[in-house]
């Protein structure tokens, strides 16, 4: 006993630390940030989650609005047929199609290519 004495003389901190509300106080708050279901650290991981659906909300509401633009446009027969000659290469029949590719084009589409995987 009388070394503890010595020791709460020497370091008056541990008059504070000994006490039994800064224990508990302590106590609570190490299971309140770290060991509960609602623990800061679980917060965090659920508003990086959040975040991210809401990029992706973001995302897909400009694609559904871009998709209704084209959608828009399609209804015009003549951007059908420039859709089709487009994105699907048709002709009539009496046309020829050549498809000509630059090597540069080539190359930046294999470079994205491999930095995607």
């Amino acid at each position: 006993m009388s070394n503890f004495k010595n020791l709460t003389n020497a370091y008056p901190i541990l008059k504070i630390l000994g006490n039994r509300y800064v224990i508990v106080l302590v106590f609570f708050a190490v299971w309140m940030l770290f060991l509960d279901n609602t623990s800061y650290l679980e917060h965090r991981i659920l508003n990086k989650q959040l975040n991210e659906l809401e990029d992706n909300k973001k995302y897909y509401q400009d694609e559904i609005r871009r998709d209704d633009e084209n959608i828009k446009l399609l209804k015009n027969p003549d951007q059908i047929e420039k859709y089709a000659r487009e994105k699907y290469y048709m002709k009539r029949d009496s046309e020829d199609i050549y498809i000509i590719e630059f090597e540069d084009d080539t190359i930046k589409d294999e470079q994205t290519k491999s930095k995607s995987l």
